[in-house]
């Protein structure tokens, strides 16, 4: 039987939940509070397709059962190899529909910020970090995922010191969460006359873009605002004014940057919501005191929290520390195809 969110799927259970929240969402007076409300409906609705496809799976489960039996007393090679390729697509549907379910975080469908930030090493480093933006952008075009740019310091001679996009579409948050922590390369650096083995650190982090019914308390006297010239690769990415805002939240040391927009109040009003969702993120991982452990260990982008190593000489391998998923395959990843990565993580965590 197919499995759903990391287990087999409880048909009896989901039944009953099913009739219990058909009878919630009926009650007219569920909409006196809007909140709630729309959760049980949300909850509903997926329960309602995860019922109706787990039902219409085992069905055409059986009656493909069914027709082997009859081919193979017919002898009939050509329709056991026909419901083979059908079984096969069948397998390779749940496994789909098995990872969806696993986007089942309070905020997995939300729109996602993601920040590169190079580690110690100068230029080496700061190529590195453009790399991975790369890869990032490659995977959410291939998705249809939007991509904007908040913030985007350059490096000295090449690549960028940090950089935050905001990644828009259902579910960017859920698959890209896994992403959060140090990711290692090591390659013959291209900017080594000796052509000598490197190896560069760069951290990511990933929180989602939360609305406003996320009650974040932030202090206004806990909050540092620094201004200054927004400076993106060439302007292409960047309006570069002298509207840019840095904020820093002194209990925490969190900091946040914006200067997409050509207002400082504008660019301001961001770097808050960023503020907010970046401790809402770091409040929601202390609850797990692993990855509070983790989180903690991500400062230093060198030998701390590693999730990934990019070996690129003197072979090629990259390979998910935490998963043990693993590809030779160099330059699918670093373009952009990283769903081996997410898929992994997800029914990892599930």
């Amino acid at each position: 039987m197919p499995r759903f969110s990391g287990g087999i799927f409880d048909y009896d259970n989901a039944k009953l939940r099913q009739e219990e929240l058909s009878v919630l969402t009926s009650d007219a007076k569920l909409w006196d509070n809007q909140e709630k409300a729309l959760k049980l409906t949300a909850e509903k609705n997926t329960l309602d397709a995860n019922i109706a496809y787990y039902e219409d799976l085992v069905a055409s489960i059986t009656n493909s059962e069914e027709m082997v039996e009859l081919a193979e007393a017919e002898n009939d090679e050509a329709m056991l190899q026909d419901l083979y390729h059908h079984l096969e697509s069948l397998k390779q549907e749940a496994k789909e529909r098995e990872l969806l379910t696993l986007l089942s975080g309070e905020y997995d469908k939300n729109d996602a910020y993601l920040e590169v930030h190079a580690g110690s090493g100068g230029t080496e480093a700061q190529d590195w970090a453009e790399m991975l933006l790369r890869m990032y952008s490659r995977w959410a075009e291939k998705h249809k995922y939007k991509l904007t740019y908040v913030e985007e310091t350059e490096g000295e001679v090449a690549g960028i010191k940090s950089v935050t996009v905001k990644i828009s579409g259902v579910n960017a948050y859920g698959w890209l969460k896994g992403e959060s922590g140090v990711h290692r390369l090591v390659r013959i650096s291209p900017f080594d006359s000796n052509a000598r083995r490197h190896t560069s650190f760069a951290s990511v982090s990933v929180y989602p873009v939360v609305d406003d019914t996320i009650n974040i308390e932030i202090n206004p006297a806990d909050i540092k605002m620094d201004t200054y010239r927004s400076s993106g690769a060439g302007g292409q990415h960047i309006n570069k004014t002298e509207s840019a805002v840095r904020l820093t939240h002194i209990p925490t040391g969190v900091v946040v940057s914006c200067q997409t927009e050509r207002s400082q109040f504008a660019n301001r009003d961001q770097a808050i919501n960023m503020l907010k969702a970046k401790l809402y993120e770091i409040e929601q991982r202390k609850k797990d005191a692993a990855a509070e452990q983790k989180w903690e260990e991500q400062g230093d982008n060198g030998w701390g929290y590693q999730i990934r190593s990019y070996v690129l000489q003197p072979y090629k391998m990259i390979k998910d520390l935490r998963t043990g998923a693993e590809t030779s395959d160099d330059k699918g990843v670093l373009d952009g195809d990283i769903d081996l990565f997410l898929s992994a993580y997800l029914s990892f965590k599930g």
